[in-house]
């Protein structure tokens, strides 16, 4: 049965779109940054390698927790859980399910996702031009309900990433340090929290299912916080892909000698 504008009982207009504007762009630039990302972020993941800088201890967040004994010397801060992985095995395989599963599933890219990558539909007014429509009530899709539990796990990633913030404060030779590096890591640390705490699941979560606000007062401060940001949830989204590919990047040219670290303090 057809769906969308083509729906029985709707108006049949020949017309694909009414609409005379250029109406494909925003989907398109969207989904341009988001192809982007997902072919940066599968290399960089396979190439299992300039992802520490042993200097200024400085590590890449798609890397982070490196805890295998494949891990170049010194970027295991958490110890080393798993044996030597095969060559083809990317170490930060953990960090790449979670943080891409709570990407994936994010409500955010979800949409960007459905407009810019599968046109379902690509804007207001523009035909859907797939025949079927079974929501997300059928695998994979349903699999997409899984965002609050992806949530969990990019909590605790993200408390990792702060602890790698730290370690970042790092001189040459030893003691407290700044370098450019630690600046990129410290704005890419905050993006992605903001990214995070104004998500929509943290926002169910913490104000969720409650009848009283007077009777949860910590819990109401929490969720008028989160609800501040929650408007900017698609802003930051964005933005965090870009910080991430700068942090990885400076750490990667860095950590191949492609150029030094600016130096701020020590």
């Amino acid at each position: 049965m057809a769906t969308g504008v083509s729906a029985p009982g709707r108006a049949q207009v020949g017309l694909k779109t009414a609409r005379t504007d250029r109406w494909w762009l925003a989907p398109l630039r969207i989904g341009v940054i988001l192809l982007f990302f997902i072919v940066y972020a599968t290399i960089r993941i396979f190439m299992n390698k300039w992802y520490w800088v042993d200097a200024y201890h400085y590590l890449t967040p798609l890397y982070s927790p490196c805890v295998t004994s494949s891990c170049v010397e010194g970027s295991s801060h958490l110890g080393t859980w798993f044996g030597n992985f095969p060559r083809f095995l990317p170490f930060s395989l953990i960090t790449f399910v979670v943080l891409a599963g709570f990407r994936g599933t994010c409500y955010y890219y979800r949409k960007a996702g459905y407009r810019s990558l599968f046109f379902a539909p690509a804007a207001c007014a523009v035909p859907e031009p797939h025949k079927n429509y079974t929501g997300e009530r059928k695998f994979p899709l349903i699999a997409l309900n899984l965002h609050r539990y992806f949530f969990y796990g990019a909590l605790v990633f993200g408390v990792l990433n702060i602890y790698d913030g730290v370690q970042a404060f790092h001189g040459d030779g030893g003691g407290f340090g700044i370098g450019l590096g630690t600046v990129i890591i410290w704005i890419n640390l905050v993006m992605l929290w903001l990214y995070t705490l104004s998500c929509h699941a943290c926002r169910h979560i913490v104000g969720g299912r409650l009848k009283n606000f007077s009777k949860h007062p910590m819990r109401y401060r929490y969720w008028t916080f989160v609800s501040k940001l929650n408007p900017k949830h698609g802003t930051f989204a964005m933005t965090s892909l870009f910080t991430v590919i700068l942090t990885d990047f400076y750490i990667m040219a860095v950590s191949a000698g492609w150029f030094s670290d600016l130096r701020i303090i020590n």
